[in-house]
């Protein structure tokens, strides 16, 4: 008897944008409600402490050997079902602003901590409204949100995620720059640059985000027009600005917003 090969462009589709998986997303909001970092990328199964017990004795899940990015059970998922689907989705980018500035003014061990604190909080943030941590990168962080995941008011969550990350980091006193966009994008597992299984999105969409980022100064968050509109929030009495973005022939109509 031949076996049915699974449509995996479909099950990436189906976990991303819809209610598919019902139980895998419980087991996801629960896990991150345990402690502590680090944990698993997809998953958010805590690695260590009492988190990690649990989510070991109860899940089966323990960091992977392989990639210290997931746990065991999402790594395998990823190398089982490579490959994934163009999907809609909001996207979020933050950027220290003056990093370089920052990091000669402080000595090697003090930058990394003022590192350490910015991705915490940006990722307690992040997961908490439902988003997906799609890297930490020197001085910045990357998410991405989906209906399937967020629910439908998924580009709402996008956006009071992004003000949160801006409030938190004025209190830390981390300048930040902040782009949130929404469009459709590939999801699914991709091999990365080093050799290993990555679970990411990419796509032109994805840069625009990044793009928009790098145009945000400190204390700002620049949300494209798209994203407002997706979302059903009213901009008016936002600063408005048309911004020229690498690769776009058409200046980006944005809206400013500030903590």
């Amino acid at each position: 008897m031949t076996e049915t090969k699974p449509d995996v462009g479909q099950m990436w589709h189906d976990w991303f944008m819809t209610d598919a998986y019902k139980v895998e997303k419980q087991q996801f909001r629960f896990l991150r409600m345990l402690p502590h970092d680090p944990r698993c990328k997809f998953c958010n199964a805590p690695f260590h402490g009492v988190g990690g017990i649990i989510a070991r004795t109860f899940y089966g899940k323990k960091q992977s050997t392989f990639n210290p990015r997931f746990c065991n059970i999402c790594e395998y998922y990823a190398q089982k079902f490579p490959g994934g689907q163009e999907v809609e989705m909001a996207m979020l980018f933050v950027d220290i602003r003056g990093s370089t500035a920052l990091s000669e003014q402080m000595s090697p061990m003090e930058f990394s901590r003022l590192i350490n604190r910015f991705y915490v909080e940006s990722t307690h943030i992040i997961t908490h409204e439902d988003g997906l941590v799609e890297k930490l990168a020197g001085d910045a962080v990357a998410a991405f949100w989906g209906a399937g995941i967020a629910g439908p008011d998924y580009t709402i969550r996008t956006i009071r995620a992004a003000k949160n990350i801006l409030k938190a980091m004025e209190r830390q006193k981390i300048p930040v720059g902040i782009g949130v966009h929404t469009g459709v994008a590939f999801f699914g597992a991709m091999g990365s640059a080093d050799g290993l299984v990555n679970i990411s999105a990419i796509g032109d969409e994805v840069n625009t985000t990044a793009r928009l980022a790098s145009k945000a100064a400190a204390g700002e968050i620049i949300v494209s027009e798209k994203a407002l509109a997706k979302a059903g929030v009213d901009g008016t009495g936002l600063e408005t600005r048309h911004l020229e973005l690498k690769g776009i022939s058409e200046p980006v109509p944005v809206r400013v917003m500030r903590a």
